[in-house]
């Protein structure tokens, strides 16, 4: 007997229950279109920042326009959620602990109780030494000292700062006689002293400007070398320029942490191994005030450095030993005709690089770097000097090796060109096309493109003055821009009482550094995977332009934020612009710190690839009190 088929032993339905059926079916179907048509209609405001830069330049280098919101214009916050259904929302993320409280002053590439690590010879155990992953700190904040008060406003911080701030009296003790820092009350007071001007900076500087022009605006950018509390720094601003002051973590502890509390421009840095983080032709002046290098030993390489980042008629001024050693080699413990010998070393080397010695007057001498190397190259042979480098880049300089030649400088046509054209005067260099860009030199870049960014910063910072007053009584002194790109954000800001610190990542498309120092600002290469070259709490503001986007793969984007925490000061801003969706992850990353985040407007309201994040870094929960 054959087997029925299955669909054989299945009643048929009744019409009443495919009727019954239906209309459940569309019961569900119209629930569904009400729900998707009510969540539809959730006010979100639109997205509005201009494009974002690819590499280090600003949106205007393709070409892109913007238009600014006028700077009074009312803040929206954007929401970040379209779903107010708390259930869909993911859980947030842990907080991030502080740090043991011994980690206060905590420099990771300077850390000093990893010296023992690392050979002492050229002061090398000085240089950038990183942690390397493995030798880390587990994610954690660097806590304030439990006395930690806002600092002393600008300009009032050029004479005095908390000693609660930065706890380190060993300065009033070993320079007691030259005057660095003394104490009063509850502050370090810093009368103007120095190792060679322990009577104070203002004769010192003023017998200087003597010889070199200090009051023209043909000097605007300065090294200092071994610069201690930056006191030489502090009195050229009296002259409007702006001075790089460099010194490392050593036994005097705080030097540059002192600097920077004092709202003074400086990093922390050493001439040992390393070119210095500068591009070529960056400073009209290089200084060094007893800085305890031997500028003849190691062949030249230390003044084959400074002739790197010197310009092109730029002046190198020197003070201590050897100088004057008729006068202060009892001083200085040392015989005359040892010093005799180095002095007789340093006139010969200066003589190889086709230097000119123009002064020597007292505690000071002055040399003339030559405007361009025609008549260079045939002293070369005579002096026996060294060979001009070939196949290196005179503007790569992170972690790049000492060399031991001559920077070239660019070729001229005639005998009294200035090698890379004449640089205007400040302030007129500020907004002039740079010699780099009239030049071709930076491919990609043209007066064009340097123009409109210029304008586009102009609009951004207009429409930054909406949620922050730049202009408020020291509120925002040291600023630090992370991706500077041509400095339009750092020029954007010339008309206000701040200093900004211009990074160009050292992984950037374009190297644009040697344009902005053209400009007559100041800034450094940096790599934001690792931490930067200051101490803890060094900075008001920081401004971070397409960062986050720009290190993705190569670092996790908490621990860019955590350097970031670690260097800007308790009540600090940061402001961060980046990709649509880059934003959500660092709000959602920067919240684990404790930082009050809000999405706010940008200029251009119509881009939906680019918002800006303002982040205030709050006082409460950073210390051990």
């Amino acid at each position: 007997m054959a087997r029925p088929r299955i669909s054989s032993l299945l009643q048929s339905p009744s019409k009443a229950y495919l009727a019954m059926a239906s209309l459940v079916s569309l019961s569900f179907i119209l629930f569904y279109l009400f729900g998707i048509h009510h969540l539809s209609f959730s006010p979100i405001p639109p997205s509005t920042p201009p494009s974002l830069p690819q590499g280090p330049i600003s949106s205007s280098a393709a070409g892109a326009t913007g238009t600014a919101t006028a700077a009074g214009a009312s803040l929206e916050v954007l929401p970040r959620h379209t779903n107010s259904i708390s259930t869909l929302s993911p859980p947030p993320l842990p907080s991030i602990p502080l740090c043991p409280q011994n980690f206060t002053h905590h420099c990771p590439c300077q850390d000093t109780s990893r010296d023992r690590l690392f050979s002492t010879r050229h002061f090398s155990h000085r240089e950038r030494h990183c942690p390397t992953p493995a030798d880390r700190l587990p994610p954690c904040r660097i806590p304030r000292p439990s006395s930690y008060r806002p600092p002393i406003p600008w300009p009032e911080s050029r004479r005095s700062v908390w000693i609660a701030n930065v706890p380190f009296k060993n300065l009033t003790v070993s320079k007691a006689d030259q005057n660095w820092v003394i104490v009063e009350g509850d502050r370090f007071v810093f009368p103007g002293g120095g190792t060679s001007f322990p009577r104070g900076v203002e004769s010192y500087v003023a017998q200087i400007s003597k010889v070199v022009p200090l009051t023209t605006g043909e000097v605007r950018t300065v090294l200092d070398i071994g610069c201690g509390v930056a006191s030489f720094g502090n009195h050229l601003l009296d002259y409007n320029v702006l001075t790089m002051s460099v010194a490392p973590r050593d036994v005097h502890e705080a030097q540059v942490q002192f600097a920077l509390e004092r709202g003074l421009s400086a990093m922390l840095g050493v001439l040992s191994l390393y070119r210095l983080p500068y591009p070529s032709r960056s400073f009209d002046m290089a200084h060094c005030a007893r800085c305890l290098l031997k500028w003849a030993g190691r062949g030249g390489l230390y003044l084959m450095e400074i002739d790197r980042v010197l310009r092109p008629g730029g002046y190198w001024v020197l003070s201590g030993p050897p100088i004057n050693w008729k006068n202060m080699y009892k001083g200085w413990k040392r015989t005359p005709e040892n010093l005799e010998e180095e002095q007789n070393k340093v006139e010969e080397l200066a003589k190889r690089l086709c230097w000119k010695k123009i002064a020597e007057k007292a505690p000071i001498a002055v040399w003339r770097k030559p405007t361009n190397h025609v008549h260079c190259a045939t002293k070369l042979k005579k002096f026996n000097s060294p060979l001009f480098c070939e196949r290196t880049d005179p503007d790569t300089a992170w972690y790049y090796k000492l060399q031991d030649c001559l920077t070239p400088l660019p070729k001229v046509e005639g005998i009294r060109d200035t090698a890379g054209g004449l640089l205007s005067k400040w302030p007129k260099r500020l907004n002039e096309v740079p010699l780099r860009i009239k030049s071709s030199s930076v491919k990609g870049l043209t007066a064009e493109i340097f123009n409109n960014d210029n304008l586009i910063w102009n609009q951004r910072v207009s429409n930054y003055g909406s949620f922050i007053n730049f202009g408020m009584a020291g509120k925002h002194r040291n600023i630090l821009d992370m991706n500077a790109g041509l400095g339009g954000f750092a020029a954007a800001l010339a008309m206000y009482p701040v200093w900004v610190m211009n990074v160009i990542p050292e992984n950037s498309l374009i190297n644009t550094l040697g344009i902005i120092y053209e400009r007559g600002l100041i800034g450094t290469y940096m790599n934001w995977c690792e931490a930067f070259s200051t101490y803890p709490r060094t900075y008001d503001l920081i401004h971070a332009h397409g960062i986050f986007s720009m290190y993705l793969g190569r670092c996790e984007l908490i621990d860019i934020l955590l350097e970031m925490d670690r260097i800007i000061r308790p009540g600090g801003t940061a402001i961060i612009r980046d990709r649509t969706n880059i934003i959500p992850k660092v709000e959602d990353e920067a919240e684990r710190l404790g930082w009050r985040c809000r999405m706010v407007q940008s200029e251009n309201n119509t881009s939906h690839h680019e918002k800006l994040l303002v982040a205030e870094i709050t006082i409460g929960k950073m210390a051990y009190d």
